[in-house]
Formats: structure tokens, sequence, C-alpha cells
């Protein structure tokens, strides 16, 4: 596979992710606490794939590094706030054990391209 191809399709795989995410967000209580919750696993949740495609189109490897590192920030938080809506037990276990594995993975993976640059 092509760092074209791998690129494309890891885009792909953070659009999927951030669609899971606001469908989860939909999912949630409609209570105050919840609302900040939604708020933030969805800002975080969305930004992993919009930083990535950033870092994409970035004019300097100091600029794709800096984007990257903000992926990988965001899916780190994104697990967070995942971890404490299922201690919370807002939704579906099986969701949010799919949706941490993702954030999980997306994070090795900024993590390992973070490391080789």
């Amino acid at each position: 596979m092509t760092n074209k191809e791998f690129a494309e399709k890891l885009e792909k795989r953070t659009i999927e992710f951030a669609i899971e995410i606001i469908n989860l967000s939909a999912s949630l209580p409609n209570t105050t606490e919840a609302f900040v919750l939604r708020n933030q696993v969805t800002k975080s949740g969305t930004s992993v794939g919009a930083n990535y495609r950033e870092a994409n189109r970035s004019r300097s490897k100091k600029d794709f590094k800096n984007k990257i590192k903000i992926s990988l920030g965001e899916a780190s938080e994104t697990d967070y706030w995942l971890e404490i809506i299922e201690e919370i037990n807002w939704v579906n276990n099986n969701k949010i054990n799919e949706l941490r594995k993702e954030a999980k993975e997306l994070l090795a993976i900024f993590t390992s391209i973070a490391n080789k640059l």
C-alpha cells in the first residue's frame, strides 16, 4: 500500500469514527450532565479526522507533525470521554467498547506516525 492509499484509507476511517461518535452523542440522555459530555465527545471525536485531513494537506513536515500530534491528542481525549460515558452506563456497552477500541487504535496509529517523523 502506498502512502497516498494509506492516507486515504485512514481519512475514511476517521470519518466513519466521527459519524459513530455523532450517533452515540445523539443517543445520550437529555440531561444537563449528558449535554456537557455530548459536546465534549463530539468535538474531540470529530476533530481526530479533521486534523488528520489538515495534516495531509499541510505545507511542511513540521506542520504535518503538528497536526498529527493534535489528532493523537484528540483520539486520547475522545477515549477519556467514552470511558466516562461507559462508567455512567448511559449507553450500550458493546457500542462503547467498539468506539473505545477504535479510539485506541487511532491513537496507536497517530503515535506511530508521529514517532516516525
